[in-house]
């Protein structure tokens, strides 16, 4: 499975963006799909993560109710749609996939994107 993201950028707090995730390869295998983030001198972290099949969410609690996060089976894409933007979501974003039940952990995660970078300016 290759996963490939883009939508990082610079905007100001208060701000939108929207990530993307396409996933080729053997996308069959893929249970879970998840966004995590790192921010310089920090450990990676969980964002948001969703279902392939049923569609379920989950967040972190440091975003949720301003953070989306959706998947269109058949474009084998996910999307982070990140409102409200505040200077500490400030990081590289990556997304990730595994083949079974959603975890937070990043390491139970079987394949990784390259970041994309999220700058919030105050």
């Amino acid at each position: 499975v290759q996963l490939q993201a883009s939508g990082g950028g610079l905007v100001q707090a208060g701000g939108s963006l929207r990530l993307s995730c396409t996933a080729s390869g053997r996308t069959f295998s893929i249970s879970t799909m998840g966004w995590f983030r790192q921010a310089p001198g920090k450990e990676r972290e969980f964002v948001a993560a969703i279902s392939w099949s049923g569609g379920i969410a989950y967040y972190a609690d440091s975003v949720k109710g301003r953070f989306t996060i959706s998947r269109d089976n058949a474009k084998n894409t996910v999307d982070l749609q990140m409102n409200s933007l505040k200077p500490e979501d400030t990081a590289v974003y990556y997304c990730a996939a595994r083949s079974g039940y959603y975890y937070s952990a990043p390491e139970k995660y079987d394949y990784w994107g390259q970041g994309t970078l999220v700058t919030i300016s105050s």
